[in-house]
């Protein structure tokens, strides 16, 4: 397809002329049929709607300017014109486009006609970051060093945009990946246990149970397009190569949280500009986690009571405050992009 410029801003329909098919057959036994083909020529019939997608084109004048409605032209926000804006590839942001305008037209016949649901094949795509941070272990009054942690990201499973409550809510999933493994990269910590003895161990975060979850909370009536990003992941703690004072402590193969736990973290940002936590551009995520009681610790006599009194959180309190950075992803759809390779960020403190 050749490049279109438009010379103002506003709202542009994209429409076929004509289509053209060149239809190929073969027989059984995979020789030419005769003829061997068949050339098709394809027009609108008369009265027929030939729009494929309605595209906002975005002007200069104002980045903080909120988009035209239907109807209307005029200057729309644009976060960062060389990057996928949210992560859609440049298609499902056309057709995203064409299916809003629709229901807004829609609303007019029918208030009740809200939210559209995108379907997943329109929007999916997937992209890679990495993660770095740190994660207090509150009773030690300290914190262990988490990552360069690699992700796989599936975006945008879901997508609902709610015109009526002026909302965006899109769903995505991310998996940890360390040599094969849905883990964090194992780290190793200098701690005082009980405040006086050093205690030094290494800790591995794995993943199980399903992909963390990823869910994005848009506000489309305000210039700025503000949003919330929660993740939610399970995890379990496994303890290993622990020294007390630098005399080896043989913990065994399975020391590790009786349970899994819940680490959920939070990130606020906005679009127009761009500016904190957006998952397409990453940023700083922060939450805590409750650390259930460890079992499997030891192996000739029980530690579990030594490691649960030393590190687990008393009864549910989430008291383990984390604080993650993530780098900005590297779409699948845009794999020359600037974000690609994905690099490995600063962890902030």
């Amino acid at each position: 397809m050749p490049r279109v410029s438009f010379g103002s801003p506003g709202r542009a329909t994209l429409a076929p002329d004509a289509l053209a098919l060149a239809l190929t057959s073969l027989t059984e036994a995979g020789e030419p049929t005769t003829p061997p083909g068949l050339d098709v020529a394809c027009t609108p019939a008369p009265g027929q709607e030939p729009e494929l997608a309605a595209i906002a084109i975005r002007g200069d004048q104002d980045p903080t300017a909120p988009a035209p409605r239907p109807g209307e032209s005029g200057p729309v926000p644009d976060p960062t014109p060389t990057r996928p804006a949210e992560g859609l590839p440049p298609t499902a942001r056309e057709k995203i486009d064409a299916l809003t305008e629709k229901r807004l037209e829609a609303l007019e016949d029918d208030p009740g006609s809200c939210p559209i649901e995108i379907p997943p094949e329109w929007v999916m795509t997937t992209a890679e970051t990495y993660a770095a941070g740190y994660a207090n272990a509150a009773k030690l009054d300290g914190a262990a060093a988490l990552g360069p942690a690699f992700m796989k990201v599936v975006l945008n499973k879901r997508y609902i945009n709610d015109s009526c409550a002026s909302t965006v809510d899109v769903s995505s999933e991310v998996n940890f990946d360390y040599q094969g493994k849905r883990q964090l990269p194992p780290t190793k910590a200098t701690f005082l246990s009980y405040g006086f003895m050093p205690t030094t161990a290494t800790m591995t975060l794995e993943q199980v149970g399903p992909p963390a979850a990823i869910h994005t909370h848009t506000v489309t009536n305000t210039p700025t397009y503000p949003e919330e990003t929660t993740v939610t992941a399970q995890l379990v703690m496994r303890l290993s190569d622990v020294e007390v004072n630098g005399v080896p402590l043989d913990v065994g193969p399975d020391c590790r949280t009786e349970r899994p736990f819940e680490q959920v973290l939070k990130g606020y940002g906005q679009s127009y500009p761009p500016a904190g936590y957006l998952v397409a551009y990453g940023g700083t995520l922060t939450g805590y986690a409750h650390i259930p009681p460890f079992e499997g610790c030891g192996a000739t006599e029980d530690l579990d009571p030594i490691f649960t009194s030393a590190i687990s959180s008393p009864g549910k309190k989430a008291d383990n405050y984390t604080k993650m950075t993530q780098a900005p992803l590297c779409v699948a759809t845009n794999p020359e992009g600037p974000d690609c390779p994905p690099r490995v960020p600063d962890p902030e403190r």
